[in-house]
């Protein structure tokens, strides 16, 4: 296979195909563009749940397009008559000519009026700026003392879209300065690390182009956080697999004096590692189009997109780019023919190996002890973030949500939407004796049914006001054509779905990975092992991570989300380091036998692979850098994740239980030992 290579990696052929890669991706990437967010109501939402299907009648109705803004105005005093006069002509004048007006609503202690403004807008920046027009022209023309702020559904989904704003180039330029970072230390060297970004970096802004186009074009859902991952995703991966293939080729050009048989060597040793590392995490990420909502949908094949691309791009550009460089690309730690290979060596990480095959089973059962201490952080997990909890820095739409509730029903905001076809007295008189309905509104008729919508008696994005829908729904149980619908209703179907999904969707990963690892190592048991080692991980992390983020960062809860993701990510990408530690091992207990194979391929991959798993859980961190708390704990479960993989797991508990298992590891393959 190698000799095949050749002709491809001389260097006075090789400079040709990065060119043509930077040239064209280039002016794809600056023609083309990522495809723009198309927002539909229901992307968000599960299919088939009552509150998707109220979210969707609803547009039919008049007006029924139209989001709600909320404007409260308020004071530290009584409102006058003529302070009333005065807000009532105001927001006459913000919600414009013909706009149907709703009257304005007085707190009890008469500091306070609410009033509400229709706004037609949909496009998530355009409606941004939208609210941002009704903010300033709510504040112009008030009575000294009397203070404008604007909530409601449309208040906060423009506060979404515009702490996006920028948000895309500033992970991208974080992400490649990490990244960049760390190769340096790395390779420690100041020319090598610009060959790896600069490929990695090209395929990152390709992926972006390829999957948010072919989203578009397959009518499949996408939201900003969408490109926010794949990037991290891209870079994360790409990295790692440009490290892998590095650091063996550094290996064989201690062999050969020949750039292109050195990397023709690496190539075909480190190919196989790399292509199934990279099938078993597309094949993962496919497993999220049989969830229930259109955006995670799109995360998955936008993300396994972006695998293919930062594969193809290590694969097939990098090793030619890198051979178009004589060795002192490498400078100063340049490799020469004859040099030891450090798994030859008594290396740091050749000492950790003997240390674990000394006493195996100690080290698996110390490796186990602290997995299952970090994972007894789940039983505090607390789920579902409210509205007020999503975002880092508290946006106007929240903090008047949190004023307006203290003068007026606190479901005010966000009332829950009934929509029937039954005799609307009786729904009404229903839905006025569930527990914690403050009022009932009829709002208009279309096409036979009939729009209520209800106050609730506690904060929108709330387990009270999840509990008032459940008991609400529980009244109108009994009547036919009946639906309950608005936030915290769909916050209700969220959770059911979500759960739905993990049941599903867990298990298949589970499958996935185990039958990939099957076809690659040819065994049953290590696949087995390798699975449960990564699925204890997963469980540590999302404990520690849990502990992290309550007791760091101060998170009162845990996004409902965030455990599938983590688990697919993780599950994923964590068995991507056993595969580069185990195909070295039997590579290596070809001619060693099992036990030291395993040991000297730990050796010789232990430094590449920590470095990219440190390097994997700095870029998963840099999720942070966006603006949602679900992000947030995203990349912390993952960084925690990834980095007890790479220093626990595949340092310690792996080597520990193959050694320990002998050949039962591999079986049924057959270990050929030496001499035989």
């Amino acid at each position: 296979m190698s000799q095949r290579l050749l002709p491809f990696l001389r260097p006075r052929v090789a400079w040709v195909l990065p060119m043509i890669y930077l040239v064209l991706g280039g002016a794809l990437i600056g023609l083309a563009g990522t495809a723009p967010v198309e927002r539909a109501t229901t992307d968000q939402l599960p299919g088939g749940y009552d509150s998707t299907e109220v979210a969707r009648l609803v547009e039919a109705f008049p007006s029924g397009r139209d989001q709600v803004a909320v404007v409260l105005f308020s004071a530290d005093r009584a409102l006058s008559d003529g302070d009333r006069a005065a807000v009532a002509r105001v927001l006459e004048r913000a919600a414009g000519a013909g706009a149907e007006q709703v009257p304005l609503q007085p707190s009890a202690d008469g500091t306070a009026l609410v009033g509400v403004v229709p706004v037609a807008e949909t496009d998530a920046t355009r409606l941004a700026d939208d609210v941002d027009e009704l903010r300033a022209q709510v504040r112009e023309g008030l009575p000294d003392g009397v203070r404008a702020a604007v909530t409601g559904p449309a208040a906060i989904q423009g506060d979404l879209a515009r702490v996006f704003d920028g948000a895309d180039l500033r992970l991208l330029l974080v992400t490649a300065s990490v990244v960049a970072v760390l190769l340096i230390i790395t390779y420690r060297s100041p020319l090598l690390w610009l060959v790896p970004l600069t490929v990695v970096g090209v395929a990152d802004r390709l992926a972006a182009v390829a999957a948010t186009h072919a989203l578009s074009g397959l009518g499949v859902a996408f939201d900003e956080s969408t490109t926010g991952i794949l990037s991290v995703l891209v870079f994360g991966a790409g990295t790692d697999y440009a490290l892998l293939l590095i650091s063996r080729y550094r290996d064989e050009l201690r062999r050969t004096p020949s750039r292109a048989e050195a990397m023709a060597h690496a190539w075909v040793r480190t190919g196989e590692a790399v292509l199934a590392s990279a099938a078993t995490v597309v094949l993962a990420l496919l497993a999220l189009l049989l969830s229930a909502f259109p955006t995670t949908r799109g995360l998955g094949l936008a993300c396994a997109i972006g695998v293919v691309v930062a594969a193809v791009a290590v694969l097939v550009v990098l090793p030619l780019a890198l051979v178009v460089f004589p060795r002192w690309i490498f400078w100063p730690r340049r490799p020469e023919v004859g040099q030891d290979a450090v798994a030859e060596g008594r290396t740091f990480w050749r000492r950790i190996g003997d240390a674990v095959a000394a006493r195996p089973v100690t080290a698996a059962v110390a490796g186990l002890v602290v997995l299952a201490a970090l994972a007894s952080g789940m039983l505090g997990i607390r789920s579902g973030l409210s509205e007020a909890d999503q975002f880092l820095d508290t946006p106007e739409s929240i903090t008047a949500a949190a004023r307006l509730a203290e003068s007026f029903p606190a479901g005010s905001t966000d009332p829950a939407v009934v929509l029937t076809s039954a005799d609307v007295p009786t729904v009404v008189a229903a839905a006025e004796g569930a527990d914690g309905v403050e009022s009932v509104r009829k709002v208009g008729e279309h096409d036979g049914r009939t729009r209520l919508d209800v106050v609730l008696a506690h904060a929108p994005g709330t387990a009270d006001a999840r509990a008032d829908v459940a008991s609400l729904r529980a009244a109108l149980d009994d009547l036919p054509d009946t639906l309950v619908g608005g936030v915290d209703a769909e916050d209700v179907d969220i959770a059911d779905a979500t759960s739905a999904d993990r049941g599903l969707i867990l298990p298949l990963i589970l499958v996935v990975v185990l039958l990939a690892l099957g076809l690659l190592l040819r065994s049953v048991v290590a696949p087995v092992v390798l699975v449960a080692t990564v699925v204890a991980t997963y469980l540590a992390a999302l404990g520690a991570g849990w502990l992290i983020g309550s007791q760091v960062f101060g998170f009162d809860r845990l996004d409902v989300g965030v455990p599938l993701q983590a688990f697919l990510f993780l599950v994923a990408l964590g068995v991507d380091y056993n595969i580069f530690l185990v195909t070295r091992a039997a590579e290596e207990g070809r001619r060693h036998g099992p036990r030291e194979g395993m040991l000297r391929a730990l050796a010789s991959t232990g430094g590449v692979i920590t470095s990219a798993g440190v390097l994997l859980a700095a870029v998963f961190a840099v999720l942070g850098v966006l603006p949602l708390v679900v992000l947030a704990q995203l990349g912390i479960v993952i960084c925690v994740g990834v980095l007890l993989d790479t220093l626990l797991v595949r340092t310690v508990l792996v080597p520990a239980l193959a050694v320990r298992m002998g050949d039962r590891f591999w079986w049924p393959r057959r270990v050929v030992r030496p001499g035989r």
